[in-house]
């Protein structure tokens, strides 16, 4: 399941996102999941007559982290001195940090809103798989050198968060977002950047457990991806 997931969404995600986080159209359906308005993300798709009532638990999967394509090597080529250079190993500890970042955060957003966070599979249970994408960080600080690193922000990111029932597996919903992280010009150092990344992080997680609340009170769903009439 990881697999067709994150191979699916990393086709999506760079259709939808560019350097400067300016999206093409994204298409009206998406496996059999359809489009709809969503005034907090970019792209959201439902499951038309999909019922998110009886979901009072989730089960959050671990989150897949991917950076943008040739990220370390643009980074390396545009470093004076190899104490600016991103090791194979450095770029793992930022992957790691990104993970368990946004692991936490969506946790504690879930956990906030009511839900209890489990990890055995139930009737009212929603699986929950997340990854970030196209993950760049702009000035990554490595440590090694003694120069200091100024940037217009700490960098971007693309989210993907999809929904499922626990014991079918059904997919039920999908979304995608892709935002700029500290967009302040300034100093870049390690602190700041996880700063920058771990509030991004934080909007996603309170953005869907707000949005699994509301698409309780929407459902059912009909076939257009709108409230059903009750």
């Amino acid at each position: 399941m990881a697999r067709a997931f994150i191979a699916s969404s990393v086709a999506f995600a760079l259709l939808l996102a560019t350097p400067n986080v300016v999206s093409a159209k994204p298409p009206d359906t998406w496996d059999n999941l359809i489009k709809v308005d969503s005034k907090r993300l970019k792209a959201v798709y439902l499951l038309p007559n999909a019922d998110f009532r009886s979901y009072t638990k989730v089960i959050l999967d671990p989150t897949q982290v991917a950076f943008k394509p040739n990220w370390q090597n643009d980074i390396n080529d545009s470093s004076v001195g190899l104490a600016n250079r991103v090791s194979d190993k450095q770029a793992n500890q930022i992957a790691t940090l990104a993970r368990t970042g946004f692991e936490k955060a969506f946790a504690k957003a879930f956990g906030d809103a009511g839900y209890q966070v489990v990890t055995t599979p139930g009737p009212d249970v929603l699986r929950i798989v997340t990854a970030v994408l196209n993950l760049y960080i702009d000035a990554p600080d490595t440590g090694m050198s003694m120069a200091t690193k100024y940037s217009a922000e700490a960098g971007q990111a693309t989210v993907v968060v999809e929904v499922r029932d626990s014991q079918t597996n059904a997919v039920l919903g999908r979304a995608v977002d892709a935002q700029i992280a500290g967009d302040m010009a300034g100093m870049r150092t390690r602190a700041s950047n996880t700063e920058d990344f771990k509030f991004l992080f934080e909007q996603w997680a309170k953005t869907s457990a707000r949005g699994l609340g509301e698409l309780k009170a929407m459902s059912p769903i009909d076939a257009e991806g709108q409230a059903r009439t009750r």
